[in-house]
């Protein structure tokens, strides 16, 4: 086994982790979900060996782009080709209407389309949520391809970069593309959770039937690519019995469970020189907001970019009186004149301006660092759901991904500028378009600034 490669980096990754930093991976961004669900529709369609699938969140009128159909169509494709075609469903009483609960209306469904991909369904812990979103072709063999992130299959979710001139709701969002040693360590997630489905042996927790358990990966992937990338996860204590390591490896520490992107994202903001720029679905974690006045007191530049409108959820939760603490210091990130909280708003096609909700969970740090995956910023989410990230280290990549976000956020392209700059320009832009929209008159671009102190309000 070859050691870890030197990260040169001043971001530190993690060592709490299942999973080692690998060298020689290919990642490529995906902004927004036609282009994300586009490409992977592409993946599938080339699969020669498999495909296999977590979903979280799923709606039947979701509807993949470029005329695929759903979700169910694009598997029974594949497996009508001969692909081994594998998905793991989340199962819950907390969320209908929103997953594939695998009830008997929803089997039979299935038995009258003929579908024949294996599914196993998966409870979480209490009431968290299975909810990474992964896709993985061809595991184990050549070509194998990973795609983490957060994009659920819902029909919002499909939204073009730029989000304007459409009717309905949509979100912004991104997914990670990648190839390589580290898309082993997804495919050995793949296969811990497939053996150890909390329903594998319940006759309705399996579609057709249980199927065979999977072996875990031996090898890891070649080399594809130049990135430094480890995957990482929130796990929780005793999830899973199996601590069989993957190649190059260590087995899960399953009695203290994993929480090695709460660990990352916190050594990541500690260690920021210049800027970090932040796209979440929530801002839900006190350790996070401390560590992140801590970094603007340092003179660290943070754009923080969320829903202008949470969801109900959220601002019950921040009414509640048990709250208050976390909403002086939420309020008190207002304080730092190099701090920015946004939302984002676009015209759509009846000419009113809407807000877009953002739904990704993606941070970047000094040019230098990415995370991408299924994690917000949230208690829950850190210690509680079932998450999967990358860690990126590649400032190309990096620097290109902060440009390409910014340009649809501010019609502007930021890739010649330095980060501290392009955030500075961006809080400028923000805070204009505030004023803008409260005059009624039109922004330039889609960002603008919000308050922190009326978050959830």
């Amino acid at each position: 086994m070859s050691a870890e490669p030197a990260l040169r980096s001043h971001i530190p990754a993690v060592t709490s982790g299942s999973y080692p930093v690998r060298s020689g991976n290919f990642v490529r961004a995906l902004v927004d979900g036609e282009a994300a669900f586009g490409r992977i529709c592409e993946a599938v369609e080339a699969a020669k060996k498999s495909v296999w699938v977590t979903i979280a969140f799923h709606k039947p009128d979701f509807a993949m782009p470029g005329g695929r159909g759903g979700l169910f169509d694009v598997l029974d494709k594949a497996r009508a080709r001969g692909v081994d075609v594998r998905v793991i469903f989340w199962r819950t009483e907390t969320a209908p209407g929103e997953h594939f609960f695998g009830s008997d209306e929803e089997r039979t469904w299935l038995a009258a389309r003929g579908s024949k991909f294996l599914a196993r369904w998966d409870r979480a812990q209490k009431n968290y949520c299975q909810h990474q979103k992964s896709w993985l072709v061809d595991a184990g063999h050549p070509g194998e391809t990973a795609f983490v992130g957060g994009i659920n299959l819902m029909p919002s979710s499909v939204s073009a970069a730029g989000h304007a001139n459409r009717d309905g709701n949509h979100t912004h969002d991104v997914y990670l593309e990648l190839r390589g040693p580290s898309a082993t360590d997804v495919h050995h997630n793949f296969v811990q959770r497939w053996n150890e489905a909390s329903e594998r042996h319940r006759e309705d927790g399996v579609w057709p039937s249980a199927g065979d358990n999977l072996p875990f990966p031996a090898v890891a992937s070649p080399v594809a690519g130049v990135s430094i990338v480890q995957m990482q996860r929130t796990v929780r204590a005793g999830h899973y019995s199996d601590e069989t390591p993957t190649p190059g490896g260590k087995s899960l520490p399953i009695a203290q469970g994993e929480f090695s992107v709460f660990d990352q994202y916190v050594k990541a903001i500690d260690a920021a020189r210049s800027a970090i720029y932040i796209e979440d679905q929530y801002i839900l974690s006190p350790d996070i907001v401390e560590r992140l006045h801590a970094a603007l007191k340092r003179g660290v530049d943070v754009v923080f970019l969320c829903p202008a409108e949470p969801e109900e959820q959220v601002r019950e939760g921040m009414m509640r009186d048990s709250a208050a603490p976390f909403r002086a210091r939420l309020a008190a990130l207002a304080d730092h004149p190099n701090f920015l909280l946004a939302g984002i708003a676009a015209p759509q096609s009846d000419g009113k301006l809407k807000t877009i909700y953002v739904h990704d969970k993606i941070m970047l740090v000094d040019d230098a660092f990415a995370t991408i995956g299924s994690c917000n910023i949230a208690s829950r989410s850190f210690f509680g759901d079932t998450e999967l990230n990358a860690a990126v280290w590649d400032e190309d990549f990096v620097r290109a991904l902060r440009a390409e976000l910014l340009q649809e956020h501010l019609g502007i392209d930021t890739s010649r500028m330095e980060d501290r700059d392009a955030l500075a320009l961006y809080r400028e832009a923000a805070r204009a378009n505030a004023q803008a929209r409260h005059r009624g008159e039109a922004m330039n671009g889609l960002a603008f600034a919000l308050d922190p102190a009326l978050y959830g309000s």
